[in-house]
């Protein structure tokens, strides 16, 4: 790689990180919390989010999704059957979202503002890589492995675990028929990531959502000040 090239990412990486504070600072001030969804594709990311969204509509709380893909905007469509607004952020052969594009799509976000949620999703484009590298303004990343993808994964992209603040195992329902060794997968999450929450959840049978939802409650600042 040359030089030029190393300064070049160095430059794009500075000015994401800049805009990912000011991001930050309007979410606080606004009392919403922000959370970063990353995962590789397949991961089952997208119906985890639908039932997270549904089940906070329920309980009265105000929740909204940006979603990224890199074209389609099947993954909107999905979670718009939450009930909650969406709204796709297309980025066109960019594996990942940038500070810039959230900030874009936020403030042509008719009708939906920071300032009038509790709960801000963002579901960051299916790779491991990529989006580990870019801050998003989020109060916390949290990085989701289903048990079809093997117990190795947080050892192959430790930057993606160590720097995320809550992990989550999809599928857990079909844990046992695909040979999941649940021991292994925790023990290579947090030895990555030293005391990092674990859950261990099925959007399909509804198993750990009670504990990732109760966690979601702790951690919003608004939710807690109304109380």
């Amino acid at each position: 790689m040359t030089t030029r090239i190393v300064e070049l990412r160095q430059g794009i990486l500075k000015k994401n990180d800049e805009l990912a504070r000011q991001l930050r600072a309007r979410f606080e001030a606004a009392g919403v919390l922000v959370l970063n969804l990353v995962s590789s594709p397949g991961t089952g990311k997208t119906e985890f989010l639908q039932k997270t969204l549904t089940a906070l509509r329920q309980q009265g709380l105000r929740a909204a999704a940006l979603v990224g893909d890199l074209e389609t905007d099947n993954d909107a469509r999905r979670l718009a059957a939450s009930g909650v607004p969406v709204r796709q952020i297309n980025t066109h052969g960019i594996c990942h979202l940038e500070a810039e594009m959230v900030r874009t799509h936020l403030d042509t976000w008719d009708q939906t503002r920071p300032e009038d949620l509790d709960y801000l999703f963002i579901e960051n484009v299916g790779n491991l890589v990529c989006p580990s590298s870019y801050d998003l303004g989020e109060r916390i990343r949290v990085a989701l492995l289903s048990v079809t993808e093997g117990e190795d994964k947080p050892l192959k992209y430790p930057t993606l675990f160590n720097s995320a603040d809550a992990a989550i195992i999809t599928k857990i329902d079909i844990a046992e028929a695909v040979g999941f060794d649940r021991e292994a997968a925790i023990r290579n999450i947090r030895e990555i990531r030293p005391g990092i929450r674990i859950f261990e959840t099925s959007a399909k049978t509804g198993a750990g959502m009670p504990e990732w939802l109760d966690y979601l409650g702790k951690q919003c600042t608004k939710r807690l000040q109304r109380s």
